[in-house]
């Protein structure tokens, strides 16, 4: 089937974080008409376990209005071609002050690409050293806390957490029998 033909595109909006464009399309019918589209660099999911235990961050999310837990993650918008495993080593270590001896990396996910070309990758840390947290400016407030894998799964179901990423990122590792008990 043929696919969907950009006809032109324009920016109209624009932030550090990411770009918003709206594209004039063709569809394989010749029906036209507009797809708006997220640009945002990929980013890193982090799932850290040991013993038994995984580290999880709370922080508050301003589009909802709340917070909420989830697994470490982020990007580095101010290096958007660094490498993946850095930014999850680095990433770890700003928001829970863990070094990880060993860093898996299970796989790569898309976001939401009805809209966005954002996607993450998916990172199993393990065997950690202690550090001090290195918070940016937009994570104040974020807490950390390890809880063991069946109250994690326990907050999933109980909609305690309620992050995506959170909860593709752990099914993805559990489904491959990744995640260590």
């Amino acid at each position: 089937m043929a696919e969907i033909e950009k006809l032109s595109s324009k920016v109209v909006y624009e932030n550090k974080w990411m770009t918003v464009h709206e594209d004039s399309i063709r569809r394989p019918s010749g029906a036209e008409g507009i797809y708006g589209v997220v640009d945002k660099p990929d980013f890193v999911a982090i799932i850290p376990v040991q013993d038994g235990r995984i580290h999880i961050v709370e922080q508050y999310r301003y589009p909802v209005q709340k917070r909420y837990w989830e697994i470490p993650q982020g990007s580095w918008e101010a290096k958007p071609d660094t490498d993946h495993a850095l930014v999850a080593i680095g990433e770890l270590r700003e928001e829970t002050g863990l070094l990880a001896k060993s860093m898996h990396y299970v796989g790569h996910i898309y976001q939401a690409y009805g809209y966005s070309n954002q996607g993450f990758h998916v990172y199993l840390a393990t065997e950690f050293e202690t550090s001090v947290q290195q918070l940016d400016e937009e994570e104040e407030g974020l807490i950390t806390k390890s809880v063991t894998i069946d109250e994690f799964e326990q907050m999933i179901v109980t909609g305690v957490i309620k992050d995506a990423s959170t909860i593709a990122a752990y099914h993805l590792a559990k489904i491959k029998n990744q995640i260590p008990r």
